[in-house]
Protein backbone atom coordinates (compact mmCIF):
# COMPACT_ATOMS: atom_id res chain seq x y z
CA UNK A 1 0.00 0.00 0.00
CA UNK A 2 1.31 3.62 -1.19
CA UNK A 3 2.01 5.77 1.55
CA UNK A 4 -0.36 8.85 1.84
CA UNK A 5 0.12 12.49 1.05
CA UNK A 6 -1.24 13.31 4.67
CA UNK A 7 2.23 11.56 5.74
CA UNK A 8 4.43 13.91 3.68
CA UNK A 9 2.35 16.77 5.44
CA UNK A 10 3.30 15.30 8.61
CA UNK A 11 6.38 14.48 7.56
CA UNK A 12 7.32 18.32 6.73
CA UNK A 13 5.91 19.76 9.79
CA UNK A 14 7.88 17.69 12.17
CA UNK A 15 11.16 17.61 10.11
CA UNK A 16 10.93 21.73 9.63
CA UNK A 17 10.73 21.36 13.75
CA UNK A 18 13.40 19.42 14.37
CA UNK A 19 15.44 21.89 11.69
CA UNK A 20 14.60 24.94 13.48
CA UNK A 21 15.61 22.98 16.82
CA UNK A 22 18.59 21.75 14.94
CA UNK A 23 19.69 25.93 13.79
CA UNK A 24 18.54 26.89 16.92
CA UNK A 25 20.75 24.76 18.82
CA UNK A 26 23.85 25.39 16.41
CA UNK A 27 23.94 22.16 15.27
CA UNK A 28 22.26 23.06 11.46
CA UNK A 29 23.53 25.79 8.93
CA UNK A 30 20.65 27.43 7.27
CA UNK A 31 21.18 25.45 4.25
CA UNK A 32 21.35 22.46 6.64
CA UNK A 33 17.91 23.15 7.65
CA UNK A 34 16.61 22.75 4.04
CA UNK A 35 18.44 19.36 3.75
CA UNK A 36 16.96 18.16 6.85
CA UNK A 37 13.68 19.42 5.92
CA UNK A 38 13.89 17.71 2.89
CA UNK A 39 15.79 14.52 4.12
CA UNK A 40 13.01 14.42 7.24
CA UNK A 41 9.92 14.67 4.64
CA UNK A 42 10.90 11.34 2.04
CA UNK A 43 11.82 9.83 5.50
CA UNK A 44 8.83 10.32 7.63
CA UNK A 45 6.39 10.40 4.86
CA UNK A 46 7.56 7.58 3.18
CA UNK A 47 8.51 5.22 5.67
CA UNK A 48 6.52 6.55 8.89
CA UNK A 49 7.15 6.73 12.28
CA UNK A 50 9.69 3.90 12.78
CA UNK A 51 11.85 5.26 9.76
CA UNK A 52 11.49 9.10 11.14
CA UNK A 53 12.61 7.90 14.96
CA UNK A 54 15.82 6.26 13.72
CA UNK A 55 16.81 9.36 11.69
CA UNK A 56 15.93 11.62 15.00
CA UNK A 57 18.18 9.41 16.81
CA UNK A 58 21.16 9.58 14.68
CA UNK A 59 20.56 13.22 14.25
CA UNK A 60 20.78 14.06 18.27
CA UNK A 61 23.10 11.29 19.06
CA UNK A 62 25.43 13.02 16.60
CA UNK A 63 24.71 16.59 17.73
CA UNK A 64 25.27 15.82 21.16
CA UNK A 65 28.56 13.82 20.79
CA UNK A 66 29.93 17.13 18.29
CA UNK A 67 29.86 18.55 21.99
CA UNK A 68 31.50 15.91 24.08
CA UNK A 69 34.73 17.74 24.77
CA UNK A 70 34.40 20.08 22.12
CA UNK A 71 37.45 22.41 22.75
CA UNK A 72 39.31 19.36 22.32
CA UNK A 73 38.69 19.08 19.10
CA UNK A 74 38.51 22.51 18.19
CA UNK A 75 42.47 22.05 16.59
CA UNK A 76 41.47 19.01 14.80
CA UNK A 77 39.21 21.35 12.56
CA UNK A 78 41.55 22.35 10.37
CA UNK A 79 41.82 18.62 8.98
CA UNK A 80 38.21 18.59 8.16
CA UNK A 81 36.20 19.84 5.03
CA UNK A 82 33.83 21.12 6.97
CA UNK A 83 33.36 21.74 11.03
CA UNK A 84 30.58 23.04 12.96
CA UNK A 85 27.29 23.33 11.73
CA UNK A 86 26.39 20.63 9.14
CA UNK A 87 25.29 22.03 5.96
CA UNK A 88 22.75 20.58 3.17
CA UNK A 89 25.68 18.66 1.77
CA UNK A 90 26.21 16.92 4.68
CA UNK A 91 22.71 16.35 5.21
CA UNK A 92 22.22 14.52 1.94
CA UNK A 93 25.68 12.53 2.45
CA UNK A 94 24.07 11.22 5.63
CA UNK A 95 20.33 10.97 5.20
CA UNK A 96 20.19 11.13 1.38
CA UNK A 97 20.07 7.45 0.47
CA UNK A 98 17.90 6.36 3.36
CA UNK A 99 15.24 9.06 1.80
CA UNK A 100 15.55 7.23 -1.66
CA UNK A 101 14.64 4.44 0.33
CA UNK A 102 11.98 5.59 2.12
CA UNK A 103 10.30 6.99 -1.95
CA UNK A 104 10.92 3.58 -2.57
CA UNK A 105 9.21 2.05 0.18
CA UNK A 106 5.97 4.65 -0.59
CA UNK A 107 5.78 3.50 -3.75
CA UNK A 108 5.88 -0.24 -2.85
CA UNK A 109 6.99 -1.02 -0.04
CA UNK A 110 8.77 -4.16 1.23
CA UNK A 111 10.61 -5.22 4.49
CA UNK A 112 14.29 -5.60 2.65
CA UNK A 113 13.96 -1.68 1.81
CA UNK A 114 13.66 -1.41 5.95
CA UNK A 115 16.55 -3.77 6.51
CA UNK A 116 18.64 -1.79 3.59
CA UNK A 117 17.72 1.57 5.64
CA UNK A 118 18.58 0.07 9.14
CA UNK A 119 22.16 -0.70 6.93
CA UNK A 120 22.24 3.00 5.84
CA UNK A 121 21.93 4.68 9.30
CA UNK A 122 23.85 1.94 10.83
CA UNK A 123 26.72 3.35 8.70
CA UNK A 124 26.30 7.12 9.24
CA UNK A 125 25.88 6.77 12.73
CA UNK A 126 28.81 4.29 13.02
CA UNK A 127 30.81 6.91 11.26
CA UNK A 128 30.28 9.60 13.52
CA UNK A 129 30.21 7.97 16.28
CA UNK A 130 33.71 6.87 15.36
CA UNK A 131 35.00 10.78 14.06
CA UNK A 132 33.63 12.47 17.44
CA UNK A 133 34.87 9.98 20.08
CA UNK A 134 38.03 8.22 18.06
CA UNK A 135 40.06 11.56 17.83
CA UNK A 136 40.17 11.86 21.74
CA UNK A 137 42.09 8.53 21.60
CA UNK A 138 45.39 8.61 23.64
CA UNK A 139 47.03 6.10 20.91
CA UNK A 140 47.52 7.67 17.35
CA UNK A 141 45.27 6.42 14.65
CA UNK A 142 46.76 3.76 12.06
CA UNK A 143 46.41 4.51 8.61
CA UNK A 144 43.55 1.33 7.08
CA UNK A 145 45.90 1.03 4.11
CA UNK A 146 49.64 0.77 5.61
CA UNK A 147 49.09 0.42 9.15
CA UNK A 148 51.34 3.66 9.63
CA UNK A 149 50.84 6.29 12.50
CA UNK A 150 48.97 9.14 11.60
CA UNK A 151 47.81 12.57 12.87
CA UNK A 152 44.11 12.51 14.66
CA UNK A 153 41.48 13.55 12.02
CA UNK A 154 43.51 12.22 9.26
CA UNK A 155 41.41 10.60 6.13
CA UNK A 156 41.63 6.68 6.49
CA UNK A 157 42.64 6.84 9.79
CA UNK A 158 41.22 3.89 12.22
CA UNK A 159 42.23 3.35 15.90
CA UNK A 160 40.58 0.94 18.74
CA UNK A 161 38.58 3.69 20.17
CA UNK A 162 37.39 4.84 17.03
CA UNK A 163 36.30 1.31 16.00
CA UNK A 164 34.63 0.55 19.24
CA UNK A 165 32.43 3.80 18.77
CA UNK A 166 31.51 2.64 15.40
CA UNK A 167 30.16 -0.39 16.39
CA UNK A 168 28.75 0.98 19.73
CA UNK A 169 26.96 3.84 17.35
CA UNK A 170 26.12 0.51 14.84
CA UNK A 171 24.45 -1.46 17.19
CA UNK A 172 22.61 1.80 19.14
CA UNK A 173 20.40 1.73 15.58
CA UNK A 174 19.91 -1.89 15.17
CA UNK A 175 18.50 -2.32 18.46
CA UNK A 176 16.68 1.13 18.09
CA UNK A 177 15.38 -0.50 14.55
CA UNK A 178 14.24 -3.47 16.66
CA UNK A 179 12.58 -2.15 19.53
CA UNK A 180 10.66 0.75 18.05
CA UNK A 181 9.50 -1.58 15.04
CA UNK A 182 8.16 -3.83 17.94
CA UNK A 183 6.53 -1.08 19.45
CA UNK A 184 4.71 0.60 16.39
CA UNK A 185 3.77 -3.10 15.34
CA UNK A 186 4.62 -1.71 11.19
CA UNK A 187 3.99 -4.77 9.29
CA UNK A 188 6.21 -3.26 6.67
CA UNK A 189 9.14 -2.50 9.65
CA UNK A 190 8.96 -5.85 11.06
CA UNK A 191 8.68 -8.55 8.41
CA UNK A 192 8.42 -11.79 9.48
CA UNK A 193 9.35 -13.08 12.67
CA UNK A 194 12.31 -15.27 11.35
CA UNK A 195 14.73 -11.58 10.48
CA UNK A 196 12.80 -9.80 12.82
CA UNK A 197 15.29 -10.83 15.80
CA UNK A 198 18.21 -10.10 13.21
CA UNK A 199 17.82 -6.62 12.88
CA UNK A 200 20.50 -5.47 15.87
CA UNK A 201 23.33 -8.06 14.25
CA UNK A 202 22.38 -6.49 11.14
CA UNK A 203 22.96 -3.05 12.33
CA UNK A 204 25.77 -3.96 14.05
CA UNK A 205 27.68 -5.63 10.91
CA UNK A 206 26.25 -3.31 8.36
CA UNK A 207 27.40 -0.14 9.93
CA UNK A 208 30.64 -1.45 10.76
CA UNK A 209 31.33 -2.22 7.44
CA UNK A 210 29.91 0.57 6.33
CA UNK A 211 32.10 2.96 8.24
CA UNK A 212 34.99 0.81 7.38
CA UNK A 213 34.13 1.62 4.25
CA UNK A 214 34.50 5.15 4.35
CA UNK A 215 38.24 4.73 6.01
CA UNK A 216 39.26 2.63 3.22
CA UNK A 217 37.89 5.40 0.59
CA UNK A 218 39.62 8.49 2.83
CA UNK A 219 42.69 6.35 2.76
CA UNK A 220 42.46 5.67 -1.06
CA UNK A 221 40.33 7.76 -3.40
CA UNK A 222 39.08 11.09 -1.44
CA UNK A 223 40.57 13.97 -1.88
CA UNK A 224 43.19 14.81 0.34
CA UNK A 225 45.27 18.05 -0.07
CA UNK A 226 48.62 19.40 1.82
CA UNK A 227 48.97 23.12 3.17
CA UNK A 228 52.40 24.67 1.72
CA UNK A 229 52.40 26.80 4.31
CA UNK A 230 51.68 25.00 7.35
CA UNK A 231 52.72 21.46 5.84
CA UNK A 232 49.75 19.71 7.18
CA UNK A 233 47.12 17.25 5.66
CA UNK A 234 43.81 18.31 5.09
CA UNK A 235 40.54 17.77 3.35
CA UNK A 236 40.15 22.00 2.62
CA UNK A 237 40.78 23.79 -0.89
CA UNK A 238 41.30 26.63 0.95
CA UNK A 239 43.52 26.01 4.55
CA UNK A 240 41.86 27.55 7.66
CA UNK A 241 45.10 29.56 7.47
CA UNK A 242 43.98 30.92 4.66
CA UNK A 243 46.74 29.46 2.13
CA UNK A 244 45.35 27.68 -0.75
CA UNK A 245 46.34 24.00 -0.45
CA UNK A 246 47.61 21.61 -3.49
CA UNK A 247 46.15 18.14 -4.15
CA UNK A 248 48.14 15.29 -2.13
CA UNK A 249 46.30 12.15 -3.54
CA UNK A 250 42.40 11.09 -4.09
CA UNK A 251 40.22 11.95 -7.15
CA UNK A 252 39.39 15.82 -6.63
CA UNK A 253 35.52 15.70 -7.42
CA UNK A 254 35.18 13.32 -4.33
CA UNK A 255 35.32 14.98 -1.06
CA UNK A 256 34.22 13.64 2.49
CA UNK A 257 30.17 14.23 1.50
CA UNK A 258 30.52 11.74 -1.39
CA UNK A 259 32.55 9.52 0.67
CA UNK A 260 29.88 9.40 3.37
CA UNK A 261 26.88 8.44 0.38
CA UNK A 262 28.56 5.71 -1.01
CA UNK A 263 29.52 4.37 2.54
CA UNK A 264 25.92 4.10 3.34
CA UNK A 265 24.66 2.48 0.21
CA UNK A 266 27.51 0.07 0.91
CA UNK A 267 26.62 -0.46 4.96
CA UNK A 268 22.76 -0.29 3.21
CA UNK A 269 23.56 -3.54 1.02
CA UNK A 270 25.10 -5.10 3.46
CA UNK A 271 22.11 -4.92 6.32
CA UNK A 272 19.72 -6.64 3.19
CA UNK A 273 22.25 -9.20 2.52
CA UNK A 274 22.48 -10.28 6.55
CA UNK A 275 18.75 -10.29 7.06
CA UNK A 276 17.94 -12.10 3.80
CA UNK A 277 20.40 -14.52 4.46
CA UNK A 278 19.74 -15.27 7.68
CA UNK A 279 15.85 -15.63 7.37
Amino acid sequence: MAAQPTNFLLGFALSTLIGWLGYRGGALAPSGVVGAILVGTLIFGGGGWVWGLLLILFFASSSLLSRFREGEKRGLNEKFAKAGRRDLGQALANGGWGALLALAHALRPHPLLFAGFVGAMATVTADTWATELGVLSRRPPRRITTGEPVPPGTSGGVSPLGLAAALAGAVFIGLAAAGLSRLFRTPTAIGTPVWFPWLPLAGGVSGLVGALCDSLLGATVQGVYRCPRCESETERTLHTCGTATHPLRGWRWLNNDGVNFLSSVVGSGVAVWVVWGLS
